[in-house]
């Protein structure tokens, strides 16, 4: 899927079953929210913590997603074309950091 059909998609979805959208503000709750969860499963599938029972079942795909959905809905709030916006930082981090991470003796 192309991120711009993806950003269709939420908005339509947004129209039909959501009513309208939240506020900017509200939403940038709920993304610090679902971060928070999929920090949860980090810290413990790849980190020192260990699972709570509650937690067992959690998957990792399913609140990446909910955070890629929040995060297109606060682009599509706000006016930002994700795919423009993506590409224009790929070029950024090209030109600032072009040799950046060769020369990082911590990465070889």
């Amino acid at each position: 899927m192309e991120i711009n059909d993806a950003q269709k998609l939420v908005d339509d979805w947004i129209n039909t079953h959501g009513v309208r959208y939240f506020s900017e503000l509200t939403n940038m709750a709920i993304l610090t929210e679902e971060v928070g969860e999929v920090a949860r499963i980090i810290s413990r599938k790849y980190g020192e913590q260990s699972f709570k029972e509650s937690d067992k079942n959690i998957d990792l795909g399913d609140e990446l997603a909910d955070v890629l959905w929040v995060l297109i809905a606060i682009a599509n709030q706000t006016g930002v074309n994700l795919s423009d916006a993506l590409m224009k930082n790929m070029e950024k981090k090209t030109l600032r950091d072009n040799q950046r991470h060769h020369n990082n003796p911590k990465l070889k």
